[in-house]
């Protein structure tokens, strides 16, 4: 049966239109006709690779932007033609003479460039484009993710490669964007479909699990959402109460996480509670009385509580979770939020808030760019910190002082430290967290943790710091300082680690880098042998840097020995000990101990004033 594409295409463009009706002055009406026009006009002898007229694309990107993402005029005549420049005849300049500067603009930031050499790749010189914008105008990047959206929706008449690498994109790239400006229901559509297509079978597998317990929980959750409707309403309180099932993607990443399979996994969907109110105070003594009212009903799970309404996620999103106690005998995570929450947590940035996280996170995120451009990082590392950036979840901490302190899950104490003041970064020493835990700096923190960070002048960052950080902020921080320290005159060989003192040779690669071996490290054995003319002598000589070893004493047990080998160590060679480990069997102790020295001849004299201490028999170097 044939398809009148005429009547359809009529039909489709009229949603974007009725959709814009009555929110936008009749001008902008007239001018929105006229971008349909132009672009039904420019793709007539297009064709998608459904086969259906091209113009359709456009109409279904135009329609997300209007009816989805409720955006004014401008958005949505720049959806119309976002692919006009790139796929017709008709250029930037006949869009700016018909439409204004500032749709001309948004097209352009939307249109993929081409050229004959990209500066990195086609696909990091498009990121790297549309992120640029997004320190002018938010708009384009909205746009954009519309028009990533409809791809997704049509992404099975794609060849598996082709849909591979969109899909990726989608994942890595637009789905986190999507979470970071609040557009909840884009980011959960693009995060599923970006796995239908990456991974078909288990996608397929989840939807299938997640039907099954649907059924099979069906009439017990129908009859707890029951009872909380019915307590309220008998407090006066018309609430819409339902059950929402996490998305196939939401399960698939926490499976990955928890390593539980879909049977043991917690919380596979929660309870809403939606109310209506008057935004502002009135809001949260509504949240708080209908906590109130099931908290007297239900058994509360202790430590369940979740306060999204005080403390907002960055991306803008509130609501109160708590867990309670069903009558068949589950934990059931419960969320209590106004229609407004809602809203807002569909429409993200575009919606009309009176808090301003989201804003605060977009101009915090338009810094980041700038000092990504000024740094001059390109290429992957360049994309690489900029999705660093919008992590996908985040966590509150606070300061002692009560200052709150927004990081991404699995965040440390170093990035805390970091994103208090630099500084506090720069000479990080340990940390007490909530008055009680100490922590070293790489401790994992959660959220709700109270922080205090104590320094020493003489911390500085190392290379290692840079495994710890997560967040950009920490890692720009750590990098510039590193930067600024003197190079080292030559690399260590990782195998056999050799330090001042030692009979030492150096080979100098391609780049003309020279490794550091000792003479009688096999690798510098097998180098000698196969590229002898890269030998160079070297002088090796002791400087401020400390070096990491460990030595094993064997010793005949008796009173106060392990105090005099401390006391040996700490206080008459003033070393400060890493590790200790004594054990002691059958009146023989052996004992291991780490300490970090300038050179070899240090350690020598080190291990001569050990050997004379009273009962130690054997004190020797351990093989590294």
């Amino acid at each position: 049966m044939s398809v009148d594409y005429e009547k359809l295409i009529d039909e489709r463009s009229q949603v974007v239109f009725e959709a814009m009706e009555g929110r936008v002055p009749e001008e902008d009406m007239v001018r929105l006709h006229q971008a349909f026009d132009l672009a039904r006009h420019a793709h007539a002898d297009q064709k998608r690779k459904t086969g259906e007229p091209y113009i359709l694309h456009p109409i279904a990107v135009a329609t997300i932007c209007a009816k989805e993402l409720m955006l004014s005029t401008n958005p949505v005549i720049a959806a119309f033609l976002h692919d006009v420049v790139e796929d017709t005849d008709f250029t930037i300049d006949d869009i700016e003479s018909r439409f204004g500067h500032d749709v001309a603009f948004l097209v352009r930031v939307v249109t993929k460039q081409k050229k004959d050499k990209y500066d990195e790749s086609k696909q990091v010189d498009n990121y790297k484009q549309m992120l640029d914008s997004v320190q002018y105008d938010i708009r384009a990047l909205l746009v954009k993710l519309a028009d990533r959206l409809h791809n997704m929706r049509t992404l099975s008449s794609m060849l598996p490669d082709k849909q591979m690498k969109i899909a990726g994109e989608t994942d890595y790239f637009y789905a986190p964007l999507a979470n970071r400006l609040g557009l909840y229901n884009v980011k959960t559509e693009l995060e599923n479909l970006s796995l239908k297509f990456r991974c078909p079978h288990e996608y397929e597998d989840l939807t299938t699990m997640i039907a099954r317990d649907e059924d099979l929980q069906r009439e017990r959750l129908k009859k707890f959402c029951d009872e909380i409707r019915d307590t309220l309403s008998s407090h006066g309180i018309n609430a819409r109460v339902y059950i929402e099932y996490r998305k196939p993607y939401s399960l698939w990443r926490k499976m990955r996480k928890f390593g539980d399979d879909f049977n043991h996994l917690k919380y596979r969907h929660f309870t809403e509670v939606v109310f209506d109110a008057p935004e502002g105070k009135a809001e949260k003594d509504m949240v708080m009385r209908i906590y109130s009212i099931l908290t007297d009903r239900f058994k509360e799970k202790p430590g369940g509580i979740a306060n999204y309404i005080d403390s907002p996620k960055e991306n803008g999103y509130q609501s109160y979770h708590v867990k309670l106690l069903a009558s068949f005998g589950r934990w059931q995570e419960v969320h209590i939020s106004s229609e407004r929450m809602i809203r807002d947590s569909q429409l993200g940035c575009v919606a009309s808030r009176n808090e301003d996280n989201i804003w605060q996170w977009i101009k915090k995120f338009r810094m980041v760019l700038r000092d990504i451009a000024a740094r001059g990082q390109e290429g992957e590392s360049f994309i690489e910190e900029v999705v660093r950036s919008f992590y996908n979840d985040d966590i509150m901490t606070f300061t002692p002082q009560g200052k709150p302190i927004v990081l991404p899950q699995r965040a440390t104490v170093m990035d805390f430290a970091f994103e208090v003041h630099t500084e506090l970064g720069l000479h990080a020493k340990y940390a007490r967290i909530n008055n009680q835990l100490l922590a070293s700096v790489k401790t994992r923190l959660h959220r709700g943790d109270i922080v205090e960070v104590f320094t020493d002048p003489d911390i500085h960052p190392t290379d290692e710091w840079l495994d710890t950080a997560l967040t950009y902020k920490a890692r720009r921080a750590i990098t510039n300082y590193l930067k600024q320290q003197p190079r080292p005159l030559y690399r260590r060989c990782p195998d056999c680690n050799p330090m001042p003192g030692e009979e030492v040779i150096g080979f100098k690669d391609s780049d003309g880098n020279i490794t550091l071996h000792k003479r009688d490290c096999p690798i510098a054995i097998r180098l000698a042998s196969q590229k002898g003319d890269n030998i160079v002598s070297v002088e090796f000589k002791p400087d401020d840097t400390l070096y990491p070893v460990t030595i094993n004493i064997r010793a005949v047990d008796r009173y106060h020995l392990l105090i005099d080998l401390v006391d040996c160590i700490t206080n008459d060679l003033n070393l400060s000990i890493d590790t200790l480990h004594s054990v002691s069997e059958d009146a023989i102790v052996t004992c291991s101990i780490t300490f970090s020295v300038h050179s070899f001849t240090e350690l020598q004299s080190i291990m001569r004033h050990i050997s004379i201490i009273p009962g130690v028999d054997e004190v020797k170097r351990a093989i590294d």
